[in-house]
């Protein structure tokens, strides 16, 4: 079990479940749960009372999560899931629909590669996004730049991608030349979990398989327009020959921001902010303002502190309805006079001007 990422934190939660197995879940299909556990593989499903109590969709399980069995084979049928066990990481998204219910699209990693190729796909405001879900998720981001062949200017790029990455490693690989294989593989000893993300056809695929020493999982690049064309079909927990496992992730590029850590991913600007002479202060206009003078003296970008602030504004808007975002604007419009009271008695004064 060690092996596939259990640790004594999670013994230590299965033994307050006597009578139950634990296991992993390796895929998911449908009501289906393929999970590895001591006694190997087998499948499940969860129970009538796990699914009475059940009050979220990210309360079921999820690729990669801990669960406890009643049974540890399939000889008299499927296994029976009761619980779930606290996840040390995990990936958020929003449900599909108008609800603003979420999914976990994978759990208990330990390291995410938020792949980026260096073509026409290099896209630093993108890099920034995924860096905040990636820190905010428990797991440790490392930068994965793709296609080093297809790059004519490698020094510049670099020294653009560690302008927004702060404090996370960042790796060159391509898989034509084979180069960076090794240093990925580091990070993918016995017991820990992996997971690639990025916008589809930068190479997460191939890179997978190049790590698993096979074709397992299908590839097909980058369309002539640099668009990529999607070939992961479902999430799937793959264990590797040097005892790590990997998570590949469809729609890892819709996940929104409805928890990102922005003072980890831009912590550069928290540390300027933190000389601004007003303690509220929006880095726009007023006197004194540390930011603004990092942008005057060139250390700092004015599309990065952009990119902030509207990725800031987007967390603050994300799974709100159409009124409530526009509620929200009108609060923040009016706020140093008195909010929203005041901007409805200027609205009913307005409407009154027009009547006479």
């Amino acid at each position: 079990m060690k092996k596939i990422g259990y640790t004594e934190n999670f013994a230590e939660q299965a033994a307050l479940y006597g009578g139950l197995y634990a296991g992993r879940v390796f895929s998911q299909s449908r009501n289906l749960y393929h999970v590895m556990c001591t006694g190997g593989e087998l499948t499940a499903r969860v129970s009538g009372r796990f699914r009475y109590e059940a009050s979220l969709p990210t309360d079921f399980p999820a690729v990669g999560d801990f669960v406890m069995l009643d049974r540890e084979s399939n000889q008299d049928g499927d296994a029976v899931i009761h619980h779930v066990l606290s996840r040390k990481s995990a990936f958020i998204r929003k449900a599909a629909g108008t609800s603003n219910d979420e999914q976990i699209v994978a759990s208990n990693i330990d390291t995410v590669f938020i792949c980026m190729a260096l073509n026409n796909d290099f896209n630093l405001r993108r890099l920034e996004r995924y860096l905040a879900i990636g820190w905010d998720s428990g797991a440790v981001p490392v930068t994965v730049l793709t296609k080093s062949d297809l790059c004519d200017d490698l020094e510049q790029k670099l020294i653009e991608v560690n302008s927004v990455a702060p404090g996370s490693d960042i790796l060159i690989t391509s898989a034509v030349n084979r180069d960076g294989q090794e240093q990925l593989a580091q990070y993918m000893t016995g017991g820990q979990t992996v997971a690639f993300i990025g916008s589809s056809g930068v190479g997460k695929s191939t890179l997978i398989n190049c790590l698993m020493g096979e074709e397992r999982l299908d590839t097909n690049g980058l369309r002539n327009d640099d668009k990529g064309r999607h070939t992961t079909t479902r999430r799937e927990l793959i264990p590797l020959k040097n005892g790590g496992m990997v998570i590949d992730t469809p729609g890892m590029r819709e996940l929104g921001l409805e928890s990102a850590d922005l003072a980890r991913t831009f912590s550069d600007i928290e540390e300027f902010a933190e000389a601004c002479r007003f303690r509220d202060c929006t880095h726009s206009s007023e006197p004194g303002c540390a930011v603004q003078q990092a942008i005057d003296d060139g250390v700092l970008s004015a599309d990065r502190l952009q990119s902030y602030e509207k990725l800031k504004k987007e967390a603050r808007y994300e799974g709100l309805g159409s009124r409530q975002i526009e509620t929200l604007k009108l609060n923040e419009m009016f706020r140093d006079a008195g909010g929203m009271k005041n901007a409805r008695k200027f609205a009913k004064s307005k409407n009154k001007r027009k009547r006479y």
